[in-house]
């Protein structure tokens, strides 16, 4: 079945289904689930290409994607095909032996990447911890580090583990989970001057920086490109003193930006990375790689009962195979203009609310002024009333981040939705 017959069948709600037959209650489910998020109040049942449908058989144009995950869309014929396929066959064996699923994921990146050797888990955080430990070994057994120091950016996100949301330079994420992991230093980003004096300084007894840790885009941070020169500097610096440098592609990476990966925006390559999110286009899976160099595992150091599972990797690899075969990468840059260029002649119309609109491909943020009472989550919520969603990436800026699927028509769409419910709130 082709994506356009899914989204053909999709014009229409639902006829019947679990939720259909089990009429679903909010209250029920907060008396169930752990109110660990602020939910917006739908109850979205099924998708097909960039929209979504709630259990009313409201249709909404989807630019959240799953929070820069669902890099195909929903029900895409690959995924399903390969999804079918996989648990047909098999769908989970422990990693003590061979899977060649994960196998043929690994050979892949490595030749779409400047890795040589990939290690998979379940998610972002996984992959940052995955991360965070190579570069402590690498440390402690070829740098000679008895207590090193991670250097990580101000407005940086990481994940919600222990581990990585002390590495998060964002105080409210860190509130009440304290004490934290040691090890962590935080620096401004796009700054090297602020990167060379925390070198020196933290230099004390058996402290020193080992790694430095920052992502090429800040996503959660405000949707913040990096600066190709502080990024060239910072790989120079890398180089020079002989440290880490990690990139986190959780967010940007796999075709997001508009390139397979964000390193390939600034010029210069990390010795680590990481990805998840969009790596799966949906199914959960993370993914640390490494230049050789620094592959300093051995048995029984790391591990994850999940990670790479036959199921996971089949999946995965459909999903690259089909950003690779049908040139998606060149959708993500011309929607990616089109998106940007649409939301600055908003931000031209009301420039008493909308300050900066800026990002790389496929994931975009609109800022909103601080002189306006205007938040981020008001803007979402007034999108969704005009049948769009929206995520915000800080309180004060409003996130885009599409399936890479996206087309010039649901773009347009989009922009329109987006004017009327900036207007409704300008009034």
């Amino acid at each position: 079945m082709s994506l356009q017959t899914l989204l053909e069948q999709g014009t229409n709600p639902p006829e019947s289904g679990v939720l259909a037959s089990h009429p679903f209650s909010t209250d029920s489910f907060d008396s169930a689930v752990m109110s660990t998020y602020a939910r917006f109040p739908i109850t979205l049942e099924r998708g097909a290409g960039c929209r979504v449908w709630d259990t009313q058989g409201k249709e909404y144009l989807d630019f959240v994607a799953g929070i820069a995950t669902c890099t195909l869309g929903h029900a895409h014929p690959a995924m399903v095909e390969a999804v079918t396929r996989q648990i047909q066959k098999l769908h989970h064996v422990s990693n003590l032996y061979y899977i060649p699923e994960q196998g043929e994921l690994a050979k892949w990146i490595i030749q779409h990447s400047c890795a040589d050797r990939v290690f998979f888990c379940n998610s972002g955080a996984e992959a940052n911890e995955a991360a965070i430990k190579l570069a402590r070994k690498y440390a402690h057994t070829v740098l000679d580090i008895e207590n090193p120091i991670i250097l990580t950016a101000n407005a940086s996100f990481h994940g919600r583990t222990l581990a990585t949301i002390t590495a998060t330079g964002q105080p409210k994420y860190q509130k009440y989970f304290d004490p934290l992991v040691p090890g962590f230093h935080y620096v401004p980003y796009n700054d090297i001057s602020a990167v060379e004096s925390a070198v020196t300084e933290l230099d004390e007894g058996d402290y020193r920086v080992a790694a430095i840790l920052i992502e090429p885009l800040q996503g959660e941070g405000g949707v913040r490109p990096g600066d190709v020169e502080y990024f060239q500097k910072l790989r120079r610096l890398c180089d020079e003193i002989g440290i880490l440098l990690i990139f986190d592609e959780v967010q940007v990476g796999m075709g997001r930006s508009g390139k397979l990966w964000g390193y390939e925006h600034l010029g210069v390559e990390p010795d680590i990375f990481t990805s998840a999110k969009g790596l799966g286009g949906g199914i959960p899976i993370g993914a640390m790689m490494s230049k050789k160099f620094c592959d300093v595992f051995q048995p029984g150091e790391h591990a994850s009962t999940f990670g790479g599972n036959p199921f996971v990797c089949g999946v995965a690899l459909s999903v690259c195979q089909t950003l690779e075969k049908e040139n998606i990468l060149q959708n993500v840059e011309a929607r990616g203009e089109q998106l940007r260029a649409g939301l600055r002649a908003i931000a031209a119309k009301y420039p008493h609310h909308i300050t900066e609109v800026r990002g790389w491909g496929l994931i975009n943020g609109m800022e909103l002024s601080a002189d306006t009472q205007l938040t981020a989550p008001e803007v979402v919520k007034a999108a969704i009333n005009e049948g769009l969603l929206l995520v915000p990436a800080g309180p004060k800026v409003v996130r885009f981040v599409p399936p890479l699927i996206v087309s010039e028509a649901e773009v347009n769409e989009a922009l329109q939705a987006v004017e009327k419910a900036i207007a409704s709130l300008a009034v």
